[in-house]
């Protein structure tokens, strides 16, 4: 099974040093590139910006074009891809 995740759930299994569980329930995640990008933003915290640096291969990484949508317009750009490229 394939997992799009955006960057809330990474962060904070890496922070608890848990994120492995990911591989194990789903064997693929899919972020999309923002995601890789705010994971590697300079207030990321350090364990995850040197996660995200090597990221393990069942890590996929997919750019998406963001389009306008009313119905996502509260949510982040992160949050936005991540719904579109589900």
């Amino acid at each position: 099974m394939i997992v799009v995740s955006d960057t809330s759930p990474i962060c904070y299994l890496i922070l608890i040093e848990e994120i492995e569980i990911l591989h194990q329930l789903y064997g693929q995640v899919m972020i999309p590139s923002i995601v890789q990008q705010e994971l590697s933003h300079l207030r990321s915290p350090e364990p995850v910006k040197t996660w995200i640096k090597n990221p393990p291969k069942w890590l996929i990484v997919k750019t998406v074009d963001l389009i306008f949508n009313q119905d996502l317009s509260a949510l982040d750009a992160g949050e936005q891809a991540a719904i579109i490229l589900a």
